[in-house]
């Protein structure tokens, strides 16, 4: 979470509430005039979850005892945060299915059921490289 707001493990409220608010505006896709790919791509409930952790006393204790055991940083490290709304989803029958091209020429790709298990974590198809897939899972409403 210190990494995705830019601030060091011993910053102040203010520092995390400041860094919080920047991260947020430069990751807002209205707020760019161009439209390269530059701008930061992090998903707003990751930001938010780093925000809340980090904002409260406590659950920032518990975050960094976590963090000093080595349970957090466990597994793959991703290269890069990107939004579901970058991916394409498939059409016709792959149509629960989303891909986004890496840079060695492969895909990431993540289904409707893992995104249902909360899995974030995708890897290439062709490389070893990882991304984290921000999303938000929405029920369907029937009526």
């Amino acid at each position: 979470f210190y990494q995705i707001l830019s601030v060091s493990p011993s910053a102040s409220l203010s520092e995390i509430k400041s860094a919080y608010h920047r991260t947020l505006l430069l990751s807002h896709p209205d707020k760019h005039q161009s439209k390269s790919t530059s701008h930061i791509h992090i998903d707003v409930s990751l930001l938010r979850e780093a925000y809340t952790t980090l904002s409260s006393s406590t659950l920032r204790s518990q975050y960094d005892i976590e963090l000093a055991r080595g349970l957090r940083p466990g597994g793959p490290r991703p290269a890069q945060i990107i939004s579901l709304e970058e991916f394409t989803e498939g059409e016709g029958d792959e149509r629960d299915v989303w891909s986004y091209p890496c840079r060695c020429g492969g895909l990431y790709v993540i289904r409707e059921e893992e995104m249902e298990k909360g899995q974030h974590l995708v890897g290439c198809n062709c490389c070893s490289e990882v991304v984290w897939v921000g999303y938000e899972f929405a029920e369907e409403v029937v009526e």
